[in-house]
């Protein structure tokens, strides 16, 4: 991955800054960039050939479609072959750092009411975005449901919306609000994004509660504690996993208050 992080960098002309991150399961690479005075983000994620072109290989340059909000744009593509198929994004940089080197929050982090009030605007205009894009269907939704709750929860989705579908604090950029990683943007559960901030919250509680406040007309509509028990479910199969095991008693409980 780091060879194909400084093939992209020569391709586009660029030097590597700082220490390349990689992302889950080690399919991606990333790190800031600059070239002829910009500072920029390249992305390179690897993948097996039966995979390249699906929703997740396109998301990020797809996500361009926001042209409003505070997230990277995507400026130039390159792809190639090497053993796997290999895509270089070349994105702009948003100013400030990740709230947490983790999905999972684990620390307290103060943020103004304004960061707050731009997270609400930004779910709000991802949610009235049209697309033919798929985050999660029917299938997946009733399966993940029924694998951790059996029949104990009716898994029928009744409200759909277009959601970023990976709205964890590892995604969110502060002190100036942005939001990273469109990858698998797409029509999902209503409140699937309000709701899995609230899962990677549960370990600071007081950072869970402004989560429900802010999203309180949301997570308390039966589409809401629906996408809390789809969200739950898709983060027990994780745990289940060997992800995140310190989470599993608050989610459980979490689940159990539903």
């Amino acid at each position: 991955m780091h060879d194909n992080l400084a093939h992209a960098a020569e391709h586009f002309g660029l030097t590597v800054l700082g220490d390349p991150g990689l992302g889950r399961q080690d399919r991606s690479i990333s790190a800031p960039v600059r070239g002829r005075g910009d500072h920029l983000w390249l992305r390179v994620v690897s993948e097996d050939r039966q995979w390249v072109e699906g929703e997740s290989w396109t998301g990020n340059l797809e996500a361009n479609a926001f042209a409003d909000l505070s997230k990277p744009r995507v400026v130039a593509v390159f792809e190639w072959e090497d053993e796997r198929h290999q895509r270089a994004e070349l994105m702009t940089a948003l100013p400030g750092s990740p709230c947490s080197r983790s999905n999972v929050l684990r620390h307290p982090i103060d943020l103004p009411d304004e960061w707050w009030a731009k997270l609400c605007r930004t779910t709000k205009s991802t949610a009235a975005m049209p697309t033919h894009r798929v985050h999660a269907d029917q299938a997946l939704v009733t399966g993940r449901i029924q694998q951790q709750f059996g029949n104990s929860v009716n898994p029928v989705v009744r409200e759909w919306e277009t959601v970023h579908g990976d709205l964890h604090w590892a995604n969110l950029m502060a002190p100036a609000f942005g939001l990273l990683d469109w990858e698998t943007w797409g029509r999902g559960p209503a409140g699937t994004d309000a709701a899995t901030l609230l899962s990677h919250s549960l370990l600071v509680p007081h950072t869970a509660e402004r989560v429900r406040s802010v999203f309180a007309d949301v997570l308390t509509t039966d589409a809401g504690l629906l996408a809390q028990f789809y969200v739950a479910a898709q983060l027990l199969h994780r745990i289940d996993r060997g992800h995140h095991p310190d989470l599993a008693a608050p989610l459980r409980r979490h689940i159990d208050s539903l």
